[in-house]
C-alpha cells in the first residue's frame, strides 16, 4: 500500500482525494489548516451578506466519512523533507510515499504594511465574516455620525483589484445600496457613489475577453461605481486610501482584492520555486528537482503546455483537471506504466456583475445578461459539496432574489 499525503483541502486537494478514494492499494492523508472545505466563488457572497457561509462549506470528515482509505488530519505545513520523505505539521512529524502539495496561494499585499494590517482580505470564510461585520459596523455608525467627514469615512468602500472577485463585490454592494440600505437605513441615502473600484491595469476583468471587460465596465457605471484604472491602491494612512497618483479616498473600508501569492513550502531545493512562489512542475505535475513530489492547483507553475507558455491560469478548472489527471499518473507510476501530460482544456469563465447581470467567455463565444446569469447560477451550485448545501443555496438564492432582501445582517463578536 503506497502512503499519499496531500496537503490542502481546495479544488484540487478534495479531487485528488475523491480520484483516489476506495482504492485499497492507496493510504491517503488529506491534511489542511481548516476541518471544511468551502467553494472560492461565491464567498463574495458571504461578506455582502447574501448567502449563509455553511451554504458553501462543508466538512471534510463528513465528506470522506464513507472512504475506507482517505483521513482527514488538521494542521498546517511547516517543513518538507526530501531527503527522509517526511512532512512537519505543527503538531506531528508524517512520512509518505508521494507528497501532493495542493495549499492554493494567500493574500499578496506587495510588502505594504499598512495595508497588510488594515485592509480587508477576501480569501477565507473567517475574512468574508470580518468584511460582514466590519461593513454592518459602519452603517450602524454611518446612521449616527455627527458630522459630513464622518459620514463619508463609514459610507465610503473603496475595493482595490478588478479581477472577478473586485468587480462582484463592487456590484453586490451596489445592489444592497440600492435596496437594502435605501429601506433599512432611512438615516441614509443611497450608497450610490460612495463604492470606488480601483485597478492598476487598463481595464476591468483582464483575463477575460475585451467584450466581458466592456460589459463589466458599463454596468458598473450603471450602478454607479466609481471606477478608477490605471492606478493602484498605494497606502491606508489615518482611515484614507492612498492611490498611486496621490489622491486620497476618506474612507476605513478597503476591501483588498489585488493579488494572491502562492502558499510557502519551505524544505524544497530553491530552485523549484518560481514567479510568485509558485512551485515550479514538470509536464506530469512533478516538483522539479524532487522525485516523489507533485504540485497541482494554484500553487503550481507548469510551463510545459505549449497552449499555455507562462503557465496556467490560477482557476478552478485548471486545479481540477489536473488532480484527476495526478490521480491517472500516480497509478500509473506503481504499475510502471508511461505517464500522460497535462494539457488543459479550457471550459471558459464567467463573473456576475449585479443581479441577472453576468458575462461569460467560452471558447466558441461571448454572451451576457439574463442568461449568462442563470448560466453563472447553475454552475455555481452544482459543484457545491453535499446534496443538503445546494438545496439550501438555492433556495436561500431564489428567496433573496425574490425578494431583494437577505436576512443575513448579523454583527458578530468573531473575537469571542
Amino acid at each position: 500500500m503506497q502512503k499519499i499525503v496531500i496537503v490542502g483541502g481546495g479544488f484540487a486537494g478534495i479531487n485528488l482525494a475523491k480520484s483516489l478514494s476506495n482504492k485499497r492499494q492507496f493510504e491517503v492523508i488529506l491534511i489542511d489548516k481548516e476541518n471544511y472545505n468551502f467553494f472560492p466563488p461565491l464567498i463574495y457572497q458571504v461578506a455582502t451578506g447574501f448567502v449563509e457561509y455553511s451554504n458553501i462549506s462543508y466538512p471534510f470528515r463528513k465528506m470522506f466519512g464513507k472512504s475506507s482509505n482517505v483521513r482527514f488530519l488538521l494542521g498546517s505545513l511547516r517543513k518538507i523533507n526530501p531527503q527522509e520523505n517526511t512532512l512537519e505539521t505543527e503538531n506531528q512529524t508524517i512520512s509518505y510515499d508521494y507528497l501532493v502539495l495542493a495549499m492554493g496561494t494567500e493574500t499578496n499585499y506587495f510588502g505594504m504594511e499598512n495595508i497588510k494590517k488594515n485592509a480587508l482580505p477576501l480569501k477565507t470564510i473567517t475574512d468574508a465574516l470580518a468584511i460582514r461585520n466590519h461593513l454592518l459596523q459602519n452603517l450602524e455608525k454611518a446612521s449616527q455620525s455627527k458630522s459630513k467627514e464622518e459620514l463619508e469615512k463609514y459610507k465610503t468602500i473603496v475595493i482595490a483589484g478588478g479581477g472577478p472577485t473586485g468587480v462582484e463585490v463592487a456590484g453586490m454592494l451596489s445592489e444592497l445600496g440600492k435596496v437594502v440600505i435605501t429601506n433599512e437605513y432611512p438615516e441614509l441615502k443611497e450608497l450610490k457613489g460612495a463604492i470606488h473600484i480601483v485597478s492598476a491595469t487598463n481595464s476591468l476583468l483582464t483575463p477575460m475577453s475585451e467584450k466581458a471587460q466592456n460589459e463589466a465596465f458599463k454596468q458598473l457605471n450603471r450602478l454607479g461605481v466609481d471606477i478608477k484604472l490605471n492606478l493602484a491602491v498605494k497606502d491606508l494612512i489615518d482611515q484614507k486610501v492612498v492611490l498611486s497618483n496621490g489622491e486620497t479616498i476618506n474612507s476605513n473600508t478597503l476591501v483588498w482584492a489585488a493579488g494572491v501569492i502562492a502558499k510557502e513550502a519551505k524544505g524544497l531545493p530553491e530552485e523549484s520555486i518560481g514567479a510568485g512562489r509558485r512551485i515550479l512542475v514538470n509536464e506530469y505535475n512533478q516538483v522539479l528537482y524532487t522525485k516523489n513530489i507533485f504540485a497541482i492547483g494554484d500553487v503550481c507553475l507548469q510551463i510545459s503546455d505549449v497552449n499555455y507558455p507562462k503557465g496556467h491560469p490560477q482557476l478552478a478548472q485548471v486545479a481540477i483537471q489536473q488532480a484527476n489527471l495526478l490521480a491517472k499518473n500516480i497509478a500509473n507510476l506503481i504499475s510502471e506504466k508511461s505517464l500522460i501530460p497535462f494539457k488543459y482544456v479550457n471550459k471558459g469563465s464567467m463573473a456576475i456583475i449585479s443581479k441577472h447581470k453576468a458575462v461569460v467567455d467560452l471558447p466558441k463565444g461571448f454572451y451576457k445578461g439574463y442568461f449568462a446569469f442563470l448560466t453563472w447560477l447553475f454552475i455555481h451550485i452544482i459543484p457545491i459539496a453535499g446534496f443538503r448545501n445546494r438545496l439550501n443555496l438555492a433556495f436561500n438564492w431564489l428567496l433573496n432574489y425574490v425578494t431583494n432582501n437577505s436576512a443575513l445582517r448579523y454583527i458578530l463578536n468573531l473575537k469571542n
